[in-house]
C-alpha cells in the first residue's frame, strides 16, 4: 500500500513548484522559450532537475502550468455572481479581471508568447486555449444566465463578453505591453470598469430590471 504524502510534503512540494514557474518566467522572458533550459530553470528554482522533472516531464508542461497558474481563479473565493442584478454582476467579473490582468507576472506571460509564437505557435494556442478561454467562457455563462433570468437583453452572448472585457482590458493592460510606465491608480482603473458597465447597461441592460 503506498503511502500518502503528509501535509508538510505536499506544502513543500506546492512551494517548490511556485519557485520552479517563477523562475522559468522569468528566464523564458530574459532568455527566450527556445534558449531556456529545464536544468537552467532548475539551478535558478534551487531545486534539483529530479525534482523538476518530477513535477514537469518536459517545458511544454511547465509552460502549460505557467499559464493555468496566471489565469487561475479560486470559484469558492470568487465565485461568478448569481445573476438577478446586472450591474452588481458586471461590476464584480470587471473587477475580478483586473485582478487577474494586474497581477504581478501577466504582463511577462504575454510578452513571452507574443515573442516566442512565430517560432513556437503552440504557445500562442495554449496561452489561448489554457488561459484566455476558460476564463472568457465564464464570462459568456454569466452573461447567458443574466440573459435567461431576464435582466440581460442578448442576441449573443459571445460578443457581449467580447466587448465587456476588450473595455477593460483596453485600458487596464494592453498599454502595458508598449508603455514601460504604465501604471494607472485605483481610481482611473475603477473608473475604466465602472464606464464599461454603465456602457454595458445601456446596450443589454432589460428595462425596469434590477440593475439596468
Amino acid at each position: 500500500m503506498t503511502a500518502q504524502p503528509s501535509e508538510y510534503h505536499r506544502r513543500v512540494a506546492a512551494q517548490k513548484r511556485t519557485s520552479i514557474i517563477e523562475a522559468a518566467t522569468k528566464l523564458f522572458l530574459d532568455s527566450g522559450y527556445n534558449g531556456t533550459s529545464l536544468a537552467r530553470i532548475a539551478e535558478a528554482a534551487g531545486v534539483s532537475t529530479a525534482t523538476l522533472f518530477k513535477q514537469f516531464t518536459t517545458k511544454a508542461a511547465l509552460f502549460e502550468a505557467i499559464v493555468t497558474e496566471y489565469w487561475k481563479v479560486d470559484d469558492e473565493e470568487t465565485p461568478l455572481p448569481e445573476p438577478g442584478d446586472l450591474r452588481a454582476g458586471l461590476e464584480t467579473v470587471g473587477r475580478r479581471y483586473v485582478a487577474l490582468l494586474t497581477q504581478p507576472g501577466m504582463a511577462a506571460l504575454f510578452r513571452i508568447v507574443i515573442a516566442e509564437v512565430p517560432r513556437f505557435p503552440e504557445l500562442g494556442e495554449t496561452q489561448f486555449k489554457l488561459g484566455k478561454m476558460p476564463y472568457f467562457e465564464s464570462v459568456r455563462r454569466y452573461l447567458e444566465a443574466e440573459n435567461a433570468a431576464g435582466t440581460a437583453r442578448l442576441d449573443d452572448a459571445e460578443t457581449a463578453a467580447t466587448q465587456f472585457l476588450g473595455m477593460i482590458s483596453n485600458y487596464v493592460f494592453w498599454p502595458r505591453m508598449l508603455l514601460a510606465r504604465w501604471e494607472p491608480d485605483d481610481a482611473a482603473i475603477n473608473d475604466a470598469v465602472d464606464q464599461a458597465v454603465l456602457t454595458m447597461l445601456a446596450r443589454y441592460g432589460a428595462h425596469g430590471a434590477r440593475g439596468a
